[in-house]
């Protein structure tokens, strides 16, 4: 599902479980200097240990590096710790989706220029 080079996906274990994890991959109806940041989850243990802020350095960076202009990921308003780590790494709020996702639950989208 994340053939590299345009796509790449990253999980975060300890001691051989798996406690977080995402990718980035081409915005599937977008432009091809668009990818999606996807799938960015994380277990409960690891809020507030600053994983989350080194594996979206590490997803951007790998998006950057194939060679994307724009980051594109669509979240929930109600995610409110997911939004704030967003920004804090230069998210921007849009008023729209882009692409064909199909995230229809999805009610906040955000761009990054990389």
């Amino acid at each position: 599902a994340y053939p590299p080079p345009a796509s790449a996906f990253f999980a975060v274990e300890r001691e051989g479980v798996v406690l977080g994890c995402g990718g980035v991959a081409p915005l599937q109806g977008g432009d091809a200097g668009t990818c999606e940041l996807r799938k960015m989850y994380f277990l409960p243990q690891l809020r507030g240990t600053g994983t989350g802020h080194r594996l979206l350095g590490i997803i951007l960076a790998a998006a950057s590096a194939a060679g994307y202009s724009l980051c594109y990921l669509e979240t929930l308003e109600s995610m409110d710790q997911a939004r704030k780590l967003y920004t804090q790494h230069g998210f921007a709020p849009i008023s729209h989706a882009l692409g064909s996702t199909g995230h229809t639950s999805c009610n906040r989208f955000m761009t990054l220029a990389l």
